[in-house]
C-alpha cells in the first residue's frame, strides 16, 4: 500500500534514473495533460511531498499520486515493460532509461510555480527536509475527531497512511476512536516519525522488529488473531472522516485502552 515511505523510495529511484538528463520521450495518457510535451527539457529533480511525487523539468512539473494501485517502474531505454501497456498513464524517457507510471489515479503537468496548488495544503512531512514535529503535534492535538482519523488527515501530517495509523496507535497504547485532543500528541507524532523513517529504506515495512514474512505487523490486517503482546484477539472496524474515506481499523482491546 503506497504511503510516504513508498513514495520516498519511488522518488529516489526516479531521480537516479532521470535527473540531469534530457527528456527524449514523453507521453501523457490522460485527458487533462495529453498534449503536454517536455521533450528537450532537462529533469532537475524528482522529489516526494507526503504521498505526492513532483518531477521537475524546465519550468514544468509532472505531478503524480499513487493512490492505492499506482506504481512507477524504471526500465532500460526501450526495454520491455513488465505490466500491460494499456495501464501506462505517463512515460518519461531519456537516452538511458524509461520511467513508466502505471495505474496512476492522479497525474498531470503544471507550471512548477503552481505546485503550491496541489501540495500547499499538506502538513509537515516526517521524510521531508523541513520536518516540523512541533507543528505536526499542534495540528494533531487540535483535531477533535478520533485520533485514527486525525493521523490520516494529510493536512495534519503528510505521508502517513492507514498501515501507519494502526501500528502507531498500537505502539502508543491508544484506541483508534479516542479523540485526538485527549492524547499525547507530541509522543504520538514522535513515534510516527521514527517509524516511517526507520522503514524509509526497507523493501518491506517492519513495526515489530521481526522482519520475517508475516511477523512485521502488530495489529494491521490481524483481525481475530492473537495480539503479539497479550494474546487477546485483535478486533477490527472502520473509521473515516466520511463514508467515502473509511478505512479498516485494527486494535487490541487490552493493550489499547
Amino acid at each position: 500500500m503506497p504511503e510516504g515511505d513508498t513514495v520516498f523510495r519511488t522518488a529516489a529511484r526516479l531521480h537516479d534514473a532521470l535527473a540531469g538528463r534530457v527528456i527524449t520521450r514523453f507521453d501523457m495518457r490522460v485527458p487533462g495533460s495529453a498534449t503536454a510535451d517536455l521533450r528537450g527539457e532537462t529533469v532537475t529533480a524528482v522529489v516526494p511531498r507526503g504521498k505526492h511525487l513532483l518531477l521537475r523539468a524546465g519550468a514544468a512539473t509532472l505531478h503524480s499520486h499513487l493512490k492505492m494501485e499506482g506504481e512507477w517502474q524504471v526500465y532500460p531505454a526501450g526495454g520491455r515493460w513488465r505490466r500491460p501497456g494499456h495501464t501506462a498513464r505517463a512515460i518519461v524517457g531519456n537516452d538511458v532509461s524509461d520511467a513508466v507510471g502505471f495505474d496512476l489515479a492522479m497525474v498531470e503537468v503544471l507550471p512548477t510555480i503552481d505546485e503550491d496548488r496541489i501540495v500547499g495544503h499538506l502538513g509537515p512531512d516526517p521524510l521531508g527536509p523541513d520536518w516540523d514535529p512541533a507543528e505536526a503535534a499542534r495540528r494533531v492535538g487540535a483535531d477533535d475527531r478520533p485520533v485514527h482519523v486525525a493521523l490520516l488527515d494529510q493536512r495534519n501530517i503528510a505521508g502517513l497512511g492507514n498501515v501507519y495509523a494502526n501500528e502507531v496507535l498500537f505502539v502508543r497504547g491508544i484506541r483508534p476512536d479516542t479523540p485526538a485532543t485527549t492524547v499525547d500528541a507530541v509522543g504520538l507524532v514522535d513515534t510516527a516519525a521514527r517509524m516511517i523513517r526507520t522503514n524509509r529504506d526497507r523493501p518491506r515495512r517492519v513495526f515489530t522488529g521481526d522482519a520475517r514474512p508475516g511477523r512485521g505487523m502488530w495489529v494491521y490486517g490481524r483481525d481475530r488473531k492473537p495480539c503479539r503482546r497479550c494474546g487477546t484477539l485483535v478486533r477490527a472496524g472502520v473509521a473515516g472522516a466520511n463514508p467515502l474515506a473509511e478505512r479498516n481499523v485494527f486494535w487490541c482491546p487490552v493493550c489499547q485502552r
